[in-house]
């Protein structure tokens, strides 16, 4: 049986991880308010804009040069996971790295093979996993977060879009966690580049669009404006996620740590109880010698 000592010293320092954890929990809260008001807002805004430029795409013609709807062979491939820049979120990252690698086994082994698949990181978590795996790895945008707004996320999709329109790769996808809510996130792996279009959607009826001042205008202004946002909204659906995951892991380890001091405390008590009988018996054994 464990000494008292031992014991003690092991509830103080179980009841400091859990004041620990409490706070760190209470963090992730007040940052997942502000976290879910901020994707709450943009996602009425970017669905909408998603469906007229997919509407949009769809009724280009070959003339009118979408350089963003291009489909080519897939030779090069870039692919964005979104994780975090700290730990401490439960399986958040793991699941962003399973979710990739998934993605990659069955739909890009062979461009892996040839070494034409390069990952452009965002999140300190998802830069060390990669270069530790010897990917080809993009690390310029990975400490988006520690600054996070629409300009930092612009530049990664400015990025994807400029490589993408000069061929150096011919499909961009992105990986992250969406916000369903605080104990849910939803894994997606979604097409960026080349934009997908709807017309293979048989329920959808096709829209007519009057354009103005002109489909030339449309293409170069509200394809890559829309293009920006939705990266944007994957890195805020993320940033949501991360709170949330990080919320949810750090009560459950409160309450771990909680089922902890009770059995130590039990534990102690048992112990303490113990040596106090074993003292009580030498005094007898000893008072019983004497006489």
């Amino acid at each position: 049986m464990a000494n008292l000592k031992e014991v003690k010293a092991r509830i103080q320092s179980v009841t400091s991880t859990q004041q620990i954890t409490k706070a760190m929990k209470m963090v992730a809260a007040a940052k997942l308010r502000r976290a879910q008001d901020s994707i709450m807002q943009l996602r009425p805004y970017s669905q909408k804009l998603s469906a007229i430029l997919q509407n949009v795409s769809s009724g280009l013609g070959e003339d009118d040069q979408n350089a963003y709807g291009t489909v080519r062979d897939e030779k090069n491939i870039l692919i964005i996971p979104i994780t975090s820049d700290k730990g401490l979120c439960g399986g958040f990252n793991s699941n962003v790295f399973k979710t990739t690698t998934k993605l990659i086994a069955d739909k890009y082994q062979r461009q892996l093979d040839q070494g034409n698949v390069t990952i452009l990181p965002i999140g300190k978590r998802s830069l060390e996993y990669y270069n530790k795996r010897g990917f080809n790895v993009h690390g310029d945008f990975s400490q988006l977060f520690t600054a996070l707004s629409f300009d930092a996320a612009k530049k990664v999709a400015e990025y994807a879009m400029g490589e993408f329109t000069k061929g150096t790769y011919d499909k961009v996808e992105v990986v992250y966690n969406e916000f369903k809510n605080v104990a849910t996130q939803i894994l997606r792996a979604e097409q960026f580049l080349p934009i997908v279009s709807n017309t293979e959607d048989t329920n959808e009826v096709p829209t007519d669009y009057i354009y103005a001042p002109s489909k030339e205008v449309i293409v170069e202004e509200l394809i890559p404006k829309s293009l920006k946002i939705q990266l944007y909204k994957a890195v805020l659906e993320s940033n949501a996620s991360e709170h949330g995951a990080r919320m949810t892991a750090m009560d459950k380890a409160t309450e771990n740590a909680g089922e902890l001091l009770k059995d130590l405390k039990l534990t102690y008590n048992r112990t303490r109880q113990a040596a106090i009988t074993t003292e009580i018996l030498e005094i007898v054994a000893g008072a019983e010698a004497l006489g």
